[in-house]
């Protein structure tokens, strides 16, 4: 069983930053698709950011370059390095994995973590 345990979020005043991680168990995290996605209080969930077992990235157009996703696959962690944070990207924010596949759909997610909370106060 695949766990996904994020940490990070928080309040934060616009213009700020705040780094999201997630430690990922399991002894094949290297081969994993690495997902960020956010849901805001009624929105649907959208993606944010992937991270792909080749280190290959992709960013939704609404964070792109402003967040940075990088993987420490020594420690089975991701994260997700959000700057010049936005009211707008207030959110819940999961991590998710899929392995042996290079995807930005929820859908075709496996494993999700249990989100963590951002707030940005304008």
């Amino acid at each position: 069983q695949v766990q996904l345990v994020e940490s990070g979020g928080g309040l934060v005043q616009a213009g700020g930053s705040l780094r999201l991680s997630c430690v990922v168990s399991g002894r094949t995290f290297s081969t994993y698709t690495m997902g960020w996605f956010r849901q805001a209080p009624g929105k649907e969930r959208e993606f944010v950011a992937a991270i792909y077992s080749t280190g290959g990235r992709t960013y939704a157009d609404s964070v792109a370059g402003r967040f940075t996703v990088s993987r420490d696959n020594a420690k089975n962690t991701v994260y997700l390095q959000m700057n010049s944070l936005k009211p707008d990207d207030t959110a819940v924010y999961y991590c998710a994995a899929v392995r042996l596949r290079s995807t930005t759909s929820g859908a075709e997610y496996d494993y999700w973590g249990q989100g963590t909370q951002v707030i940005v106060s304008s």
